[in-house]
């Protein structure tokens, strides 16, 4: 099982560019669908408890998957399989990039990956609106918070606790009901 998950998260880490949430399409399929690891509620509540925890989520889903799997040992086994293909491969571009950085075609690689790594981050921002339930009644919210973070650059952390505040608010509200 340990050797199952280490390649199994090896090649999450070494097929995915354009970082985690470009992950995300790539592990559900792994973890849900191919290996019938955990269900699909499993993995978004696994989803969530990445995003809730400081740190990278891809390392954070590892964690949790690698634990849910085999405890201690497939936590590490699957943490270390995640971040070792980056390692290897940005080691490795390190040591190459002096000599190709100038040459147009690399240039123009790089630069073509780009819409590629938008359209790999918004399947999980589709698939994670789905889940969560979001309507047109209520898209008016993570709206509001992406125009507020995007164009007026107020930090998410004001805004993840005012909402934290209005939450605890409307609780309060409802008991006195």
């Amino acid at each position: 099982m340990l050797l199952k998950i280490f390649f199994t998260f090896f090649k999450i880490g070494a097929f995915t560019i354009g970082g985690a949430y470009a992950m995300i399409p790539l592990i559900k399929r792994e973890v849900c669908q191919k290996n019938n690891w955990l269900t699909e509620d499993e993995f978004w509540d696994g989803l969530s408890a990445a995003q809730s925890c400081p740190g990278p989520i891809a390392i954070n889903l590892s964690i949790y998957i690698g634990y849910h799997l085999a405890k201690g040992k497939g936590m590490a086994i699957a943490v270390l399989a995640t971040i070792l293909p980056s390692f290897i491969i940005i080691l490795i571009i390190a040591m190459l990039f002096q000599q190709f950085a100038e040459i147009t075609l690399v240039q123009k690689a790089f630069h073509s990956l780009r819409p590629a790594v938008v359209a790999l981050i918004a399947v999980p921002l589709i698939q994670m609106s789905r889940q969560s339930g979001l309507t047109l009644s209520n898209f008016w919210f993570p709206l509001s918070v992406a125009i507020l973070v995007g164009f007026f650059r107020i930090s998410p952390v004001y805004l993840i606790l005012i909402t934290i505040a209005f939450a605890v608010y409307q609780g309060l509200k409802k008991q006195k009901l």
